[in-house]
């Protein structure tokens, strides 16, 4: 299997880098695998805090390969079930994975490519960059990506961008929430950086902790349950190894262990 993407890691981050620019980036099933196999192993590296996804070339990911949905146009349903779900095990493996992901989206992204840019925790995109969710186009629908566009931009910007297929630019992406940073070409690199080194600060397990709280709490009803697991959460971490250093170390106005 020829490598599609490159990974690399500079201190506590590391970087996956999609790495087919001519084809836009655009994925196969083979991508699919080596994507799910890179986030899978960095999530269980201890040396790793954060991880970026990046990509090579001028389009961060254009969706589909068009041979790869060549294969597919022949396909059985039971080989579309198979194939969406390597698609949908790829992307709840970026959003579970234990440690903080950083989408940096250097040009556009299209159809599948912004559920990649969406299961990330957090996304900086170039101001140049445009957006399209462009299935309805081909008389489909962006049903695998869905969970995570929708979460990262919300239902009623959905409603619009999933129906109308229209592109839309930075600007837009950031008013509906979908990306958290605009910046021009030379300082994404920055921004990317101010942000992994804000997350390699923090405790490592708290940080694990605070994406499933995240992932667990987000648009649930406040319920006696919910409010029992969240004093729980607290608790647990409070009494942990991890919690009683942070604490003490601040107290003691020192650097915490594992800054030390």
């Amino acid at each position: 299997m020829t490598d599609l993407l490159r990974t690399s890691k500079s201190g506590a981050a590391a970087t996956v880098t999609l790495d087919r620019p001519e084809v836009r980036n655009a994925f196969n099933d083979d991508l699919i695998a080596q994507l799910t196999a890179a986030f899978r192993e960095l999530g269980d590296d201890p040396a790793v805090r954060c991880i970026v996804l990046a990509a090579s070339g001028t389009a961060f990911c254009a969706g589909a390969d068009l041979n790869w949905m060549k294969r597919m146009a022949d396909y059985t349903r039971e080989e579309n079930l198979a194939d969406a779900g390597r698609l949908a095990e790829m992307l709840r493996t970026i959003y579970e994975c234990p440690k903080p992901t950083i989408a940096r989206v250097q040009g556009d992204a299209y159809a599948g490519g912004m559920g990649l840019v969406a299961a990330c925790d957090i996304a900086v995109a170039v101001d140049t960059a445009n957006f399209c969710l462009s299935e309805v186009k081909l008389g489909l629908i962006p049903a695998t990506i869905s969970p995570y566009v929708i979460r990262a931009m919300g239902a009623r910007a959905a409603h619009r961008y999933f129906l109308t297929a229209e592109r839309f630019d930075a600007a837009e992406a950031l008013r509906i929430g979908y990306v958290h940073e605009v910046a021009a070409a030379e300082a994404l690199d920055a921004k990317v950086a101010e942000l992994t080194a804000a997350l390699c600060s923090a405790g490592p397990e708290a940080m694990k902790a605070c994406k499933r709280l995240v992932q667990d709490v987000a648009e649930q009803a406040i319920t006696d349950e919910l409010v029992s697991r969240t004093v729980e959460g607290i608790a647990d971490i409070r009494a942990s190894a991890e919690g009683r250093e942070g604490v003490q170390a601040f107290l003691g106005k020192r650097k915490p262990g594992w800054l030390a």
